[in-house]
């Protein structure tokens, strides 16, 4: 069961690929996508990713920003974004602290699913996706939940 709409979001603070750190504190005032996933370079999640970065432009249009969270460390992160061309941030939650907040664990297993939040610039969750094995539904569900 992921947060649902309305839900004020959890704190956190990761590593980025952009260098330092990103933080809720520092996003507040603004909207912007958070996007789970289970681990770099498997091929639903590179899927997932490059529908993020082809829509990308779009997204920022809104001035909506994208991260994309798992539990890869963030050299990992580092090459997946190089090597797909990501034109966002990638966080590393290594420890798995902000993924279980965010309630995007597979119950009972416990490893990372999909899941993706559209946060609002009141630093609510204004909408939730959450397919494990749907790649491009979860950009369109984003831009589905931003239209007027």
């Amino acid at each position: 069961m992921s947060l649902n709409v309305g839900d004020e979001a959890p704190d956190f603070c990761l590593e980025s690929t952009g260098g330092g750190t990103v933080s809720l504190e520092e996003l507040k005032g603004r909207p912007f996508v958070l996007y789970f996933y289970p681990k770099d370079f498997t091929s639903v999640c590179t899927k997932q990713a490059c529908s993020f970065r082809d829509q990308f432009s779009h997204l920022r249009g809104l001035d909506v920003s994208v991260f994309g969270v798992s539990r890869d460390n963030l050299d990992t992160h580092v090459r997946f974004k190089k090597e797909h061309g990501l034109n966002f941030e990638l966080l590393a939650d290594a420890d798995g602290e902000v993924t279980r907040a965010y309630k995007a664990r597979l119950p009972f297993v416990g490893i990372p699913k999909r899941v993706t939040y559209l946060i609002g610039a009141d630093q609510k969750i204004a909408a939730v996706h959450d397919e494990l094995l749907g790649s491009d539904s979860h950009v369109t569900a984003v831009l589905r939940a931003l239209q007027p």
